[in-house]
């Protein structure tokens, strides 16, 4: 067991030794009360790395007494699923199938689990950093109990460093080492939440010291062990939506300090820039639209940019079209007036006659393009007349949100192409 990383020799035996998740353990709650009754329902446990999804799986099989086997959804599959499920059907014990990184499994492999979680045949815990919601078949929610884990505070993560550190038997206290109060800021600021992260960094920094024939970890020598801060980030994930979502909701709320803010995370994570790229040209008609009608000619150039020049010059040509687009004016008007066309336009009304290409002298006797004005022949190249189906026409789509160049005073001062539209 010696031999084992840290985090692994740390991880708690008992509920009492179990940091962090008070929302789902202790006194009055939901999961305690279950399991004072000795009742253990199938789990899902959704929550970043290193929350204790396992250890929890663990301790909750150990509570009511049943034999809990683990699989991996990253190195097993149905055939290993099969054999859990029919060795549980004529065991003596309740088993727990522990499936973890369970998101990984196809909709298909997920398939397989629900007849013995129906009847009982096997309690399920999986366990996913990812949301059920998008990455779990709905049969399977609905047979499970979720419960969402939280990341670990910095007072968690304290806890579990000065435990391993004071630990003679499983942790680290007879290697004879003390660690600074700085240092073990650091590693708490490092982890991120992630008690696993935190263990590793302290066992690295302590094996340094011991190395260097040192008997205190210094700020220095636990900066050097863990170089750089964990970002929580999975180009295919959870964190890859959050982290963009974000970002969009930065720009489209003004402030460039916070857009910055997580573009720099993602280009530190190595999100593609194409596709931040791509989010920007959205936003820029989206949330900027004719409001500034430059937004999208400077997020075209940031994303042809990153096609000439790539990474990491093109760094600085993402962040000047972020700061221009949280700078610029906003307004939706572009988007809300597609959604109302959009609404109109899937009737089966036909084009009006007047309005369709009478390509064939054919065409020209069945009366195509018959009585259609040019409006270059009109004073100011504007006329009046039809052209939409005539239960739409005069129906107003596209209204002026007021903002920068969209603003209300230019839209009546051209009200003459208002005409043409009508």
């Amino acid at each position: 067991m010696a031999e084992a990383p840290l985090a692994a020799r740390m991880r708690p035996r008992r509920f009492d030794e179990f940091v962090g998740q008070e929302h789902l353990l202790g006194p009055g709650r939901a999961l305690s009360k279950l399991l004072e009754a000795g009742h253990l329902p199938s789990l899902l446990l959704w929550g970043p790395a290193g929350t204790g999804k396992t250890t929890l799986a663990y301790l909750l099989a150990e509570a009511v007494g049943a034999e809990l086997v683990q699989l991996s959804a990253v190195s097993s599959g149905v055939a290993d699923a099969r054999k859990v499920m029919d060795r549980a059907r004529g065991g003596m014990f309740r088993t727990v199938l522990f499936v973890d990184e369970v998101h990984r499994w196809s909709k298909a492999q997920q398939d397989v689990l629900l007849p013995a979680v129906e009847d009982g045949t096997i309690t399920l815990i999986g366990a996913t950093t990812e949301n059920p919601y998008f990455s779990l078949v709905t049969p399977l929610l609905s047979r499970c109990l979720l419960l969402r884990l939280e990341p670990l505070s910095k007072e968690h993560l304290r806890t579990l460093l000065e435990r391993a550190l004071a630990d003679r038997e499983r942790g680290l206290g007879a290697r004879g080492v003390e660690v600074s109060p700085e240092a073990i800021d650091h590693l708490i600021e490092v982890a991120g939440g992630d008690a696993r992260i935190a263990l590793t960094g302290l066992e690295a920094a302590v094996l340094a010291a011991v190395a260097a024939g040192e008997h205190t970890v210094s700020l220095e020598l636990a900066a050097d062990a863990v170089q750089k801060k964990a970002i929580v980030y999975d180009r295919q994930g959870d964190a890859h939506y959050d982290v963009i979502s974000a970002f969009i909701k930065s720009i489209r709320g003004s402030d460039p300090d916070a857009a910055l803010f997580w573009l720099a995370r993602m280009i530190e994570a190595g999100e593609d820039p194409r596709y931040i790229a791509r989010r920007m040209i959205v936003h820029a008609s989206e949330d900027i639209g004719l409001a500034d009608p430059r937004a999208l000619l400077v997020a075209v150039a940031a994303a042809q940019a990153v096609e000439y020049v790539g990474l990491p010059e093109a760094r600085l040509n993402l962040a000047e079209a972020a700061i221009y687009l949280a700078r610029a004016p906003k307004s939706n008007s572009v988007i809300a007036a597609l959604g109302r066309a959009q609404e109109d336009a899937a009737s089966a009304d036909p084009v009006p006659l007047h309005l369709k290409e009478p390509g064939h002298p054919a065409l020209r006797k069945l009366g195509y393009g018959e009585g259609y004005k040019y409006p270059h022949d009109y004073p100011g190249h504007v006329v009046e007349q039809q052209y939409r189906p005539v239960r739409f026409e005069g129906k107003r789509y596209y209204e002026p949100s007021g903002q920068g160049e969209e603003s209300i005073g230019e839209e009546s001062e051209g009200e003459g192409s208002e005409q043409g539209d009508d």
